[in-house]
């Protein structure tokens, strides 16, 4: 059992220490620490993300060793909320290996192994692609564009190993998984190329990147944050708008932005310190003056879908979270509110 105690990564959170004079650890939600598969919770957070401006889910969804992994806080607490009509949602499929001490430190010390590898065969990967459509597409709040139930994928060097390496055996895969979508009544799929955050790319691999987006068929490029992680807020926010800038240039699908809360894993890695926080200027009103160019960004594409993903709703293992806690309430999802309904001045 991953967590003995029962009651998830809180075990890990509550645990976190401060690594240098001001750094905000153990982070303390407000609310308490309430578990993302239970309905009533998922009620209340469904109602407070509305009201905040906030009208998709994106849940991490994970297959490892020929079966699904956490799928309880959408199968058990989003699905049965009363309310989860008023949200839309979609999955990215969270395809990465796991090491036994990533996600709990405190049981597994210095393991650094692998517990699950992601790679799949043949045989799993249909028996995703059955399970995604018949238990998540088919619902009426699943996040569509152009009537196609959006799929995003974390790792696509994950997917291509599942399939040899090989570009062209993965978009045969990824051409399945579309013929098996339009089967069950929908126009088709749209495959979201999910970047994870990154950097600036030389010439050579932005090229590499765009013909590898171009040959395997996706219809998008999103993040999970936004890249180029400094300690400085205002920093992390100019890295990525450089990054998206660049992916602008050489894509030729639609990028949707990303705009990250923050970033502070270290409860995970006891080895980190101050250099691998973003600490400086992480304040709401910083993330909105981000939000608001990702905005900007958004409404100058009008051909595509306004999408804009922030990292993240409940990731406190992570330091990246719209749900109040002790230090700053609601400050994030009044900033998210501000921006998205015009009220912000920069």
């Amino acid at each position: 059992m991953l967590w003995p105690e029962g009651t998830g990564e809180w075990e890990v959170i509550k645990k976190g220490n401060p690594r240098f004079e001001g750094h905000y650890q153990p982070r303390l939600p407000l609310w308490g620490y309430e578990m993302d598969n239970d309905p009533k919770v998922v009620e209340k957070w469904i109602d407070l993300a509305v009201e905040h401006g906030v009208n998709v889910f994106v849940y991490d969804w994970y297959w490892y060793d020929e079966g699904p992994f956490l799928e309880s806080a959408l199968n058990d607490g989003f699905l049965k909320a009363k309310n989860n009509s008023k949200m839309q949602f979609y999955i990215m499929w969270a395809n990465h290996d796991v090491k036994r001490n990533y996600w709990n430190v405190h049981k597994y010390k210095d393991d650094t192994s692998v517990l699950w590898n992601a790679v799949v065969d043949e045989n799993n990967f249909k028996i995703i692609v059955d399970r995604v459509i018949n238990q998540y597409f088919k619902q009426p709040n699943y996040f569509k564009i152009d009537g196609k139930p959006v799929f995003s994928i974390f790792s696509i060097d994950k997917l291509m190993e599942s399939f040899g390496g090989d570009a062209k055996r993965t978009r045969e895969a990824l051409d399945y998984f579309r013929e098996e979508v339009k089967k069950a009544g929908f126009p088709d799929l749209h495959i979201q190329w999910n970047q994870g955050g990154g950097s600036l790319m030389s010439k050579e691999s932005a090229e590499k990147f765009s013909n590898k987006v171009e040959e395997m068929g996706f219809n998008s490029v999103a993040m999970y944050n936004m890249g180029g992680l400094n300690e400085d807020y205002l920093v992390y926010g100019d890295n990525s708008r450089k990054i998206r800038t660049q992916m602008d240039s050489i894509l030729n699908v639609p990028l949707f932005p990303c705009v990250s809360v923050g970033w502070d894993d270290t409860p995970r890695f006891p080895a980190k310190g101050m250099k691998d926080v973003v600490h400086y200027h992480n304040t709401p009103e910083s993330f909105a003056a981000l939000l608001y160019q990702a905005k900007k960004y958004a409404d100058s594409h009008p051909e595509q879908t306004k999408l804009i993903t922030i990292n993240a709703w409940n990731e406190w293992v992570e330091g990246s979270y719209l749900l109040p806690d002790m230090q700053n309430g609601f400050g994030y999802l009044k900033a998210v509110k501000e921006v998205m309904s015009g009220e912000y001045e920069p």
